[in-house]
Parts: C-alpha cells; structure tokens; sequence
C-alpha cells in the first residue's frame, strides 16, 4: 500500500470516528421540555353591544319629614336606619293642649247649634203671626236674620272642630312614603315648631326600586332614541365591590333628557332597577353597562388570551399534536372579560390564557387543565 492510500485510509477511520461521536452527543442532549400552560376553548355565543359608564345611585324619593304643628316630642317610634312602610308611626308630639283645644271647638259647636235651633223655631212660629199681622215685618225680618246668623256660627263651629279634630291628629306623625329612615335629626324632648323649613326631623329615603343617572356620547343618541321608540333599552347595573363573579343588578331606561350637555358632549340618562337586596345605595358610584343590541354568534375567548405584538393582537392556538401557533387576530371590542374576535379563530379552537410569555410558534405544550372545553378554566 502506497503512502498516499494509507494517508486516506487513516483520514477516512478519524471522519468516521468524528461523526460517530457527534451522533452519540446529538443523541445524548435531551429534548426541549413540553411549557406548562392553561387553555381555554373558543366559544360561539350572543354578545350584547354596551356603551360602558360610570352612574350615580339616587332613591327613587326623597321626603324629608316636618312638624304640622307646634309642640314638644314626648316619643320617637322608630330606629335611625329603619325600614318605614308609609302610614307607620314616627313621632308623637304632646297631645293634651289639642285634646284640649277639641273639646272646646266641640262645646262652641253645641252651645250654637242649640241657639240655632231656639232661633228657627221661633222663626218658624212668627211666620204665621206676621201674615196675620200680628208681628211686624221688621221683627220678621230680625228673626230670620238671627235664625240665619247662628246657622252661619254652626257651620263655623264645625270646620273649628275639624281643625282643632285635625291638629291633634297631626300631633302624631307618620311616614308618608315607605323607605328608610336617616339620622333622626329632632330627638325625644325636642320642641319643635309648625312647618319650621329650617328643621327637619328626620329623611326618608325610598330605596326600592332607585334611580342610576349615568351620561353617554351624544354620537349614541340616534341609536337611543330608536331603541327607546321600540320597547326601551335595558342596562346592567355592577357595583364595584361585589364579589367577582357577581350578578349585575338588571334595569330599564326612564328617562332621557331633553338636550346634550355643549360642554361635555354627553347626554343625561336615567334607569329604573329593582333594589330588593339593597346592593344599590343612594349617592352610590357603579358601573353601568347601556345595552344598544346584540351581536349574534360570535366568537369569544378570555381576555387574557389575547397579547398584543409588533404586528398586532394574537393568540396562541393549541394544535393537535400539543404544539401551539402564533396567530393574528382581529379583536374589534372587550366585554365582561370577553375578548370578541372577529377574525383570525374558529370557535372550538383551544388557546393559551397563561403561559404565553415562554412561548414561540411552534412550541410542544403540556396543558394542566387537560379538560378544558369552554372559557372556564383552572385557577392559576
């Protein structure tokens, strides 16, 4: 063997040797573990189209309570903060000087009407005398006149005792409305004076249902208004410190102003609710969703599905094989947590809601919510 070929025969032993341990070491280095994340389903489904705001609670009446007659406070019926249903018993003022005052207008009425009753009788008896000419025409006339003065004093008589029947009814004061009661204002011994505009004794607030004034873009009036001509538009009512998950407190328009505010843009609504668990309170900040329609047979996800890029919003849709890819999605709006998606995903389709910021297209997944089938999914 020459020189030459054993150089070559030696060169090729060494490239063999080389390539054998490459491929015991490419062997030998372990493969890229599968990254833990949860997934959630696309769902198709109806999605309201809200305009989202923030509104003002306010009762649905406010009363503020005064004393129709002048006198001390001998008792207070009720609790500061109490439910009041209309007609309950408030306050009671010291009676006795109306009690008083009744029996007098009382007895003034019975000492006229039997005067009244002497001077028709003697009226009476001089009608037949005057036609004879017994009595003169002036003493007739005298007499009918006194006959019809003390009948004038009766009916007088009467409306005193009504009155007087009417102060002492209104020495007991009672709710006008149903609602609750505030901070009682004139305690037990107050004296307290008739229709005095500078006390009041106590506010009562009608909570049941209330009103939610909340102001939205003027661009929304056209959509309003039809909306309003055809059956009225409904709203959401959510209170910010309600548990998560929390049902929104359903409710209706009522009202809607007559001019748009120059100076915001906006124009002043005003929706009715139902309050029978008391979740919304008087001077209250919530957030208020205005229902304009309903988008029909959409696609949702989780919100937190959707990550924004250099190319614009995309998810991380799981595939078959567990490997996962990057794709664009159109998202026009976000609702309640739920990301709409107008282009880019089928519903069905599985994508990543945490675990992305390790991801790249293309990537082996391992999910560990195995079970996922609709936006629900595991805590994290």
């Amino acid at each position: 063997m020459s020189f030459v070929g054993a150089a070559l025969l030696a060169g090729l032993f060494a490239l063999a040797s080389c390539s054998g341990e490459a491929s015991t070491e490419n062997s030998a280095r372990p493969s890229r573990p599968a990254v833990p994340v949860t997934v959630a389903s696309a769902l198709e489904k109806d999605v309201p189209i809200a305009v989202n705001t923030i509104g003002t609670v306010e009762a649905d009446a406010v009363v503020s309570i005064k004393s129709r007659v002048t006198g001390p406070i001998v008792a207070v019926h009720f609790q500061e903060g109490q439910e009041v249903k209309e007609g309950d018993l408030l306050f009671t003022l010291d009676p006795q000087p109306f009690q008083v005052a009744l029996k007098q207008s009382q007895a003034q009425l019975a000492k006229d009407q039997a005067l009244a009753a002497n001077a028709q009788r003697e009226f009476r008896r001089n009608v037949s005398l005057t036609e004879k000419g017994v009595v003169s025409h002036r003493d007739y006339d005298d007499l009918q006149s006194k006959a019809a003065s003390l009948e004038a004093s009766v009916r007088g008589d009467q409306a005193a005792v009504e009155n007087a029947r009417l102060q002492l009814e209104f020495s007991s004061i009672r709710a006008p409305i149903s609602g609750r009661t505030g901070n009682i204002q004139a305690p037990q011994g107050t004296l307290v004076k008739a229709n005095d505009d500078n006390k009041n004794l106590v506010t009562i607030a009608r909570i049941e249902p209330v009103n939610v004034t909340f102001s939205v873009p003027e661009k929304f009036l056209g959509r309003i208004r039809r909306a309003m001509a055809g059956g009225g538009l409904a709203v959401l009512v959510q209170v910010p410190d309600d548990p998560a998950g929390a049902e929104p407190v359903r409710g209706r328009v009522s009202f809607v102003d007559n001019s748009v505010d120059v100076g915001t843009g906006t124009i002043l609504l005003k929706a009715r609710a139902g309050n029978e668990d008391r979740r919304l309170w008087p001077g209250q900040f919530v957030q208020v969703a205005l229902i304009l329609g309903v988008d029909s047979g959409v696609v949702v996800v989780p919100a937190e599905a959707v990550q924004p890029g250099q190319a614009g919003q995309h998810v991380f849709v799981v595939k078959p094989d567990s490997t996962v890819e990057l794709r664009p999605v159109t998202v026009p709006r976000t609702t309640d947590g739920e990301a709409v998606v107008s282009q880019g995903l089928k519903a069905g389709e599985r994508v990543v809601i945490d675990g992305q910021l390790n991801l790249i297209s293309g990537s082996q997944v391992r999910m560990k919510n195995e079970s996922a089938e609709n936006l629900g999914s595991e805590p994290r």
